[in-house]
């Protein structure tokens, strides 16, 4: 009797175990996708936050631009320095003005993008935006792009015209 108790027992624990985990594999990926759309939103939050801040940064000082972010903190522009929520290491791309944005126009024609240490050695880069570094593919459609090292945030931008961008390094 006893045997026969311990053997109900040890199939019963062995069908939870089993609808345990497969409430785990359909829990887990719906886990992952809202983490993800978490992460988008704040990166959409943080890329507008640096918009903003150079914006305050053009009314202080009219017809110029910030040439590193840390000058966007020391202006009081910024409250801090925010990370890039979709990379490891948090580092932007910086989006660089070729020909000046106009306000009128609402889009500079031509951009660049380029990492922060490729503006040590250029003569007064202009920084407009910031932009991810990351090539992973979003679920989120942003400005009709879909991978988030093409979701731009900078100053002047009009969703409805693309400029043209130069990748720091490409001919």
């Amino acid at each position: 009797m006893k045997l026969q108790v311990r053997g109900v027992m040890l199939i019963m624990l062995i069908i939870l175990i089993a609808t345990l985990n497969i409430g785990l594999m359909v829990a887990v990926p719906v886990w992952q996708t809202q983490i993800q759309r978490e992460k988008e939103e704040e990166l959409i939050f943080r890329g507008r936050q640096y918009v903003e801040a150079i914006r305050l940064y053009q009314l202080k000082h009219p017809g110029q631009f910030p040439n590193s972010l840390d000058i966007l903190l020391k202006e009081r522009c910024l409250r801090r320095l925010f990370k890039d929520p979709m990379t490891e290491d948090g580092e932007w791309d910086l989006i660089l003005a070729i020909s000046s944005p106009s306000i009128r126009g609402g889009s500079a024609q031509r951009i660049m993008i380029a990492p922060p240490e490729a503006t040590k050695g250029m003569v007064n880069p202009q920084i407009i935006g910031v932009v991810s570094r990351s090539r992973k593919k979003s679920i989120k459609i942003y400005n009709n792009q879909n991978y988030y090292n093409q979701w731009l945030f900078y100053y002047g931008q009009d969703p409805q015209k693309m400029p043209e961008i130069i990748r720091w390094g490409e001919k």
